[in-house]
């Protein structure tokens, strides 16, 4: 963390989004150092009540450096966010790969920058994140990563200013951001009775009705993961159309750096004419096709892409390091926390038995089962960034993996990234389980009133007819 951000750097860091934790600033200034990065800072409550657990917060409980305690790098960190950076240095990256793993380095910034970033990007956050959190001005450090929407020009062109589209030199780029969710149907012997339908009906799409219920959705997606992780051309054709057609959080395009589809804050709204065509006018600049065929030909690009890169199948094997399912997992973590297992508490005898197993085992392997849980956590709540550019005439040997699309005659250079590889804490465990429940049971509900519906509809059909 050698370099520092002084308040006059303030206005050179732009808006480009936020989760729950943390701001994300892109850069749009001159200098050599920041040229191609984005800047994670943390966000703290304004709810005075919070702010005192947030900034004394420890890095890692007592209970975690048992679970990290392999990881030597991660227990002797001090700092949360620092601890979050070496989970992704030394436990996602080796499992999902050096070439797609970006662990950023820290870099110190000084209350008068954060304070200034702050005033300048309130009026571009969204309102209900403005509610409920601010800067982290108490925090004297950012995470400065790569800016993986964007394509590397090369040194000659780093050295100058971005010009008026946001593109460095002459290359221009598009990419997508996609988060992939769980790409499998949970098998667990530990999944009850009650849950059986986790083993036909994703969590995704689970998911949507508790949302839908929610109000934090307008429609349903029909997105299905299993279809991204097939494999199959025509699967994923489908998913990456379904995902466009309702972005959610969960799908976003960038042209040069620059948001032109989905929500930066949180949701988006569903594609609809006027935003299809707006996009389509965007991405002409691009993509050489005619009039109405630029976005179908960027869904085909992606696709291909997804196939070609290969870089599902991986994480989807980190997924599956989870194979007790959280209905499993959570006895583990009570007895690692020497706590009397509410689970259990609230089930019968017979039906307790069926975790009798997990209750027995050794320490070592209950540490094992809650680890492989929270790390499989990351990897399906991750999200998978692509950055595509027209590839030059002029251009030679493989940097970079190149398709050719046939309908346009171009061939475009990608690079594939994870991102948002945030540790999962512990204390969270029970979050978890419940969370899982009321997915399952928002879902099973809404089953029920739809089949309720379509009878009615299938008694009142003869009578319409008549």
């Amino acid at each position: 963390m050698e370099l520092t951000l002084t308040e006059q750097d303030a206005d050179n860091w732009v808006y480009r989004g936020e989760g729950a934790a943390n701001l994300v600033l892109s850069y749009n200034g001159s200098s050599f150092s920041y040229i191609g990065k984005v800047m994670r800072i943390r966000k703290s409550p304004r709810k005075e009540s919070l702010l005192k657990g947030v900034r004394n917060s420890i890095a890692l409980t007592p209970h975690e450096r048992l679970i990290w305690k392999d990881v030597h790098e991660l227990i002797s960190s001090s700092d949360k966010e620092i601890a979050g950076q070496l989970y992704v240095q030394h436990v996602m990256k080796p499992l999902l790969g050096s070439k797609y793993v970006d662990a950023g380095n820290h870099i110190l910034v000084t209350k008068e920058f954060l304070e200034s970033v702050e005033k300048n990007v309130v009026s571009q956050r969204p309102a209900w994140r403005v509610d409920v959190s601010r800067v982290d001005t108490q925090c004297d450090f950012g995470l400065l990563m790569s800016d993986h929407s964007l394509f590397p020009d090369g040194t000659e062109t780093c050295i100058t200013a971005l010009d008026s589209t946001g593109c460095q030199g002459s290359s221009p780029s598009i990419s997508v951001e996609i988060k992939p969710k769980c790409g499998f149907l949970p098998q667990s012997e530990f999944i009850s009775e009650g849950t059986a339908i986790k083993r036909r009906v994703t969590r995704f799409e689970m998911h949507q009705a508790l949302k839908l219920q929610h109000g934090e959705v307008s429609q349903p997606s029909a997105y299905n993961p299993l279809d991204l992780f097939s494999g199959s051309k025509e699967r994923i054709h489908k998913a990456i159309k379904d995902l466009f057609a309702t972005p959610q959080n969960n799908f976003r395009l960038f042209l040069n750096g620059s948001l032109i589809l989905g929500g930066l804050g949180g949701g988006a709204k569903t594609t609809d004419v006027c935003i299809a065509k707006v996009l389509e006018d965007e991405l002409n600049s691009i993509i050489q096709a005619d009039d109405g065929l630029c976005t179908e030909n960027l869904l085909t690009l992606i696709t291909e892409a997804v196939q070609k890169s290969g870089v599902l199948d991986q994480l989807l094997k980190v997924q599956k390091l989870d194979n007790v399912d959280i209905e499993g997992a959570i006895h583990a973590y009570y007895d690692i926390t020497s706590q009397q297992c509410r689970v259990c508490r609230e089930l019968s005898e017979e039906q307790a038995k069926r975790y009798a197993s997990l209750h027995s085992a050794s320490l070592d392997e209950s540490l094992r089962i809650v680890k492989d849980y929270l790390i499989a956590a990351t990897a399906k709540d991750c999200s998978l960034m692509i950055c595509f550019r027209p590839r030059k005439a002029e251009d030679s040997g493989a940097a970079y993996n190149t398709i050719y699309l046939e309908s346009t005659k171009q061939a475009f250079d990608f690079k594939v990234h994870f991102i948002d590889l945030d540790l999962k804490r512990m204390s969270k465990m029970d979050e978890y389980y419940e969370l899982d429940k009321k997915i399952v049971s928002c879902y099973k509900q809404m089953s029920k009133m739809n089949r309720g519906r379509n009878e009615d509809a299938n008694l009142q059909g003869p009578e319409v007819a008549e």
